[in-house]
């Protein structure tokens, strides 16, 4: 028998995060939706929180680090936790606490000091001397540039090694919480020559003479968080900001900073279910209200057309919830999981976008106003089947793994 129960620690955790998201992300989303670029300063409250619970040895609350510390393995996963005889760790604690602070508001959300996408990256390859320094900064990762997208293989950002320090040079561009961060981690080619063997990633101080903030975003949707432009113009940072080693192995490609993804695309989809959850939780209150009844004991042809669609999203949702929890439960457990987390990623982003536009289509009037929240979490949730991997590039990946076939194979 399979128990998809959550284990007591990590309902808890999640309980936490709901708390947070019903108490202070949701009464201020509206608000920060209609201030872009204005700092949410209810995220003070949050930070101070994060680090108590941090010091105290407790989950933290968006968990995006996915909860690993110093010692602990740096082999793309977070150390494991015995829980119920599995060992759900901080990657499944981080997608629970993604979801329920996502289902307050995905922008704030993203927001969280010193819960920034970098600091996926830093859990994911750092070492213990590297976790000790930037354990508790807030960092935000830098990998599209003008001139492309999805394909990260294609960065262009250089870093020559000149004596004890690293020389960046090269432009960033929809880099989350940009302006806002401590740090942020780049990634860089070391050799434009060895092709994407040569792709690192480095930590960067915000400060770094250097590095300059170019512009802010506007945008869609998720405008409580701050997307910046980033300049490196002769950017210098010490030699050991360097993720990771820095040699080139070009057998093993640019494995190690693409093991970041591996762990952030599953938080991506929990982002994304947990929009998800916020939209069909509203949609049912508005065809309740307008006396659509919605049974799990008919034939959804038997039932009224809205209603029909609602058990359809529905089912939708639980699926890419239920791919989410794989693909961190294998993170957690020593498992290779870039398939699965990008099938969850590349289901839960689609899933989001259907769900919240077929939401505000069902709500009529209602979801088209700013009476609810249902048109903002169908801007919001687009992102979400764009960043960390776009969903034509995550379905590139499921058919490269199912098929055996390497990237210069199948394009």
């Amino acid at each position: 028998m399979i128990n998809l129960e959550l284990p007591k620690k990590l309902r808890a955790s999640a309980n936490q995060a709901h708390q947070v998201a019903a108490e202070i992300f949701r009464p201020a989303s509206r608000k920060y939706d209609l201030a872009e670029h204005e700092y949410p300063v209810e995220l003070d409250t949050m930070a101070a929180m994060v680090e108590g619970l941090s010091d105290s040895g407790s989950q933290d609350i968006s968990g995006a680090t996915g909860g690993r510390k110093a010692g602990e393995s740096n082999e793309g996963d977070s150390h494991a936790t015995e829980l119920l005889g599995n060992s759900n760790g901080g990657n499944m604690s981080a997608l629970m606490n993604a979801l329920e602070t996502s289902w307050g508001d995905v922008g704030l959300m993203l927001s969280i000091p010193y819960q920034g996408l970098g600091n996926a990256a830093i859990a994911a390859v750092a070492t213990d001397e590297q976790l000790s320094r930037f354990g508790k900064v807030w960092a935000a990762m830098a990998i599209t540039e003008p001139s492309f997208g999805s394909d990260s293989a294609a960065v262009t950002t250089t870093a020559v090694l000149d004596g004890d320090e690293w020389v960046l040079n090269g432009t960033k561009i929809f880099v989350t919480a940009g302006s806002r961060a401590t740090h942020i981690v780049v990634w860089a080619t070391v050799d434009k020559s060895a092709g994407r063997a040569a792709i690192k990633s480095f930590v960067v101080p915000r400060d770094a003479k250097g590095l300059t903030v170019s512009r802010l975003e506007h945008k869609l949707g998720i405008k409580a968080s701050d997307t910046a432009e980033l300049r490196l113009e002769d950017c210098r940072i010490p030699k050991d900001n360097i993720l990771g080693s820095p040699e080139v192995n070009v057998e093993k490609g640019f494995a190690g900073v693409m093991q970041t993804f591996d762990n952030t695309r599953p938080l991506v989809a929990g982002m994304a279910v947990g929009v998800g959850r916020a939209a069909l939780e509203e949609l049912r209150k508005v065809l309740t209200d307008a006396g659509v009844e919605i049974s799990y004991d008919k034939p959804a042809n038997n039932q009224h057309a809205a209603a029909a669609e609602f058990l359809r999203l529905e089912a939708d949702w639980e699926s890419a919830y239920l791919l989410s929890l794989r693909a961190a439960w294998m993170a957690d457990n020593k498992k290779p999981n870039s398939l699965e987390a990008s099938m969850s990623k590349a289901k839960a982003g689609r899933m989001g976008t259907d769900v919240t536009l077929k939401a505000v289509e069902l709500a009529g009037t209602t979801g088209y106003s700013q009476r609810t929240l249902l048109e903002k979490w169908a801007r919001d949730s687009k992102i979400l089947d764009i960043f960390e991997g776009t969903q034509q590039i995550q379905q590139l990946i499921v058919a490269r793994r199912v098929l055996g076939l390497s990237s210069d194979k199948l394009k």
